[in-house]
């Protein structure tokens, strides 16, 4: 199990956000590259990176704070929001970002993931965050009749490395996480899963190890670990005893 920690950029800040809503944000940092540093330090083996105004722009908009990141950190670098061609996938990897998330475009050109997973194999993630099973695009703020599980099922000959699913609903609210929903997705296909939205205490996440057998394979965590309510090395800890 990866404990993946989560930078969300917006106005060139690391910031969290309740449920996805832009309105409703916390700056944690002026300096993003400067939090993902500090996971970084403490041993994160992934950064899960968000360009929130890109997700809303429908374009990168934080480039040059994640260009920062990447040559900041040893950890490899996931980034997502605002991914709608090949040409912005190429101009991340060229940065150096290890893995490139695809949302909205998931639904709205599924052929761009599958064109994507062929160009650029082990680098493309497919992020289904979902309110209630069904998907939600275009950060958040359009919901789709299309269920989660379904979707994913579309990539599963893709070539995808990973799945990111979101409960939007606990996503910031510290709730715990969609136990029940994550392994139902988990069990529908062959792509390993990352567990994302309202992890709260190291109890989460003694909560999602036992999901590895169906194919969990990390969790993302943000707001946690920015308040405090979840320790990143004692959480490392945790899952690492395992792997002795």
């Amino acid at each position: 199990m990866n404990i993946i920690p989560a930078v969300d950029i917006k106005d060139g800040k690391c910031v969290r956000l309740l449920q996805g809503q832009m309105e409703s944000e916390t700056v944690f940092s002026d300096d993003p590259a400067a939090m993902a540093r500090q996971w970084d330090l403490m041993g994160a083996e992934l950064i899960h990176v968000v360009d929130l105004d890109g997700a809303i722009k429908k374009s990168p908009q934080n480039l040059r704070t994640i260009k920062r990141i990447v040559k900041t950190v040893s950890a490899h670098v996931q980034v997502g929001g605002g991914i709608r061609n090949l040409e912005t996938i190429d101009q991340y990897l060229n940065l150096g970002v290890k893995r490139v998330i695809i949302g909205t475009e998931a639904i709205r050109n599924p052929k761009l993931v599958d064109a994507a997973c062929k160009d650029f194999p082990g680098q493309i993630v497919v992020g289904i965050d979902a309110r209630n099973g069904l998907v939600a695009i275009e950060g958040w703020t359009e919901n789709t009749e299309i269920e989660a599980v379904e979707l994913a099922k579309r990539f599963e000959d893709s070539g995808v490395a990973t799945i990111n699913f979101t409960d939007i609903h606990r996503d910031g609210m510290q709730t715990g996480p969609n136990l029940e929903e994550t392994r139902r997705l988990a069990e529908a296909v062959n792509i390993p899963v990352v567990a994302s939205g309202g992890v709260s205490t190291l109890e989460d996440i003694k909560n999602l190890i036992p999901l590895e057998q169906v194919g969990v394979v990390g969790v993302i965590t943000g707001k946690a670990l920015y308040s405090g309510t979840l320790n990143f090395e004692e959480a490392l800890r945790l899952v690492n005893q395992g792997k002795q």
